[in-house]
């Protein structure tokens, strides 16, 4: 089974220039921990998530006006759209991650979480039970 089965298509996205206020204020909004950071044509910059934003609170600043993109991850672990379920899964766990940007062409088309693979392999597992 392929990423594209299971994956979110609606994504929250945001832009580099976004201020770590914005950033916040999105993400408290839609109840999500991150986003990944996109330019004008969906291509991926790098992911924001809330523990960077708090770790840049720490210290006082710009927090209105300083761009997200001075404080993103800007190396960051992606999906294939056509990629293999329990590939993804392993690089979730590999690299210790809770979500992982789907892309197609370079582009960020969705978003794959640890929750989105759980509920998967229970589907596997009670279609499994369900025929014994």
């Amino acid at each position: 089974m392929r990423i594209r089965d299971i994956m979110h298509f609606e994504v929250i996205m945001l832009n580099p220039e976004d201020t770590a206020r914005k950033a916040l204020e999105v993400m408290n909004e839609k109840k999500i921990n991150g986003a990944p950071v996109v330019d004008k044509d969906r291509k991926l910059q790098g992911i924001i998530v809330k523990a960077d934003v708090y770790r840049f609170l720490i210290e006082e600043g710009h927090y209105d006006t300083y761009p997200i993109s001075n404080i993103m991850t800007k190396e960051v672990v992606t999906a294939d759209i056509d990629e293999d379920i329990i590939d993804v899964a392993q690089k979730i766990i590999d690299n210790e991650i809770v979500a992982i940007p789907v892309l197609e062409e370079e582009k960020v088309i969705g978003l794959v979480s640890i929750e989105n693979l759980i509920q998967h392999f229970i589907d596997i597992y009670k279609e499994k039970k369900a025929d014994n």
